[in-house]
């Protein structure tokens, strides 16, 4: 089997001292451009992410004295600091999304039990492996929201569609960093390719479960015409088009490496808008 050489590394990670408010009454019940299901389903996403950044830290940072290349070194002090702000900001949204009636606290501690249940029953080698793979997913998402101006539409103009916007470029910024270290300390593309087929069906699963659980406890999931159109709407959604699936699909393939697909102009454009001089984001730096 031949695995492509690594494609240079980007320039070195910014860990941005950021922060997002969401006083009460800022957000409707349905902040994803009042859809019933995707609202549920991003708040889904947000629940988990807390503890899934956490165990992508400690994932990574197991092998952190294990890593002789400095620029790969420097790399992964970058992919920490970013993953630990993007752990607090979403916190905060969750603590909001509570109060208007989403179960992320619930489906957060939901999130601490599996992650803890993997590091515990599975070498940690195995870990780096999924933290690899789950870095793809998001990192693919990432890239739709940024690529994609429906994506963004659903999102209005709220604080939340603020903070995934900036969660999606240090995503998209830190992108092959898991996927380097597994590289870099031996992880063969069998254990790769497995993890990713594992989390395809786990991940997919979860998805559906804990949001139709949350959708359950939703009085809007009543009104029968609401909801089947808004399950309809799932199949036109950037996030599952032909585009994003074959993405997530080229994963599995011998020799992948996420750097194959150029990010630096939507990199560029992005930090430009978001943190340039006029960014819209620049006053929530600290």
């Amino acid at each position: 089997m031949t695995i492509e050489p690594t494609p240079d590394r980007g320039p070195k990670l910014r860990v941005r001292r950021i922060h997002f408010d969401y006083p009460e009454g800022s957000l409707d019940r349905h902040f994803v451009g009042g859809d019933l299901v995707m609202s549920h389903v991003i708040a889904y996403l947000s629940a988990t992410f807390p503890e899934g950044e956490e165990f992508f830290v400690r994932s990574v940072r197991r092998y952190a004295d294990s890593i002789t290349d400095p620029e790969l070194a420097q790399q992964v002090r970058g992919f920490i600091g970013q993953e630990i702000t993007h752990g607090r900001e979403h916190r905060e949204l969750n603590e909001r999304l509570q109060q208007m009636g989403y179960p992320t606290r619930r489906e957060e501690r939901s999130t601490r039990w599996v992650l803890h249940a993997y590091e515990r029953l599975l070498p940690p080698l195995t870990c780096l492996a999924i933290t690899a793979a789950l870095e793809h997913f998001t990192a693919v998402f990432a890239e739709t929201l940024l690529q994609d101006e429906r994506a963004q539409d659903l999102l209005g103009s709220t604080e939340v569609r603020s903070m995934l916007l900036w969660h999606a470029v240090e995503e998209s910024e830190h992108r092959a960093v898991a996927f380097d270290v597994y590289r870099s300390v031996g992880g063969a593309e069998f254990r790769r390719i497995a993890a990713m087929c594992a989390i395809l069906v786990l991940f997919g699963t979860s998805i559906a479960v804990n949001s139709t659980v949350s959708l359950l406890g939703d009085r809007a999931t009543r009104s029968p015409v609401r909801l089947a159109k808004s399950i309809a709407a799932i199949r036109h959604t950037p996030f599952v088009s032909r585009t994003v699936r074959r993405r997530v699909r080229d994963y599995l393939k011998p020799g992948f490496h996420p750097d194959n697909v150029d990010n630096s102009a939507l990199l560029e454009h992005w930090t430009t808008e978001l943190f340039g001089t006029n960014g819209s984001l620049t006053d929530h730096l600290h």
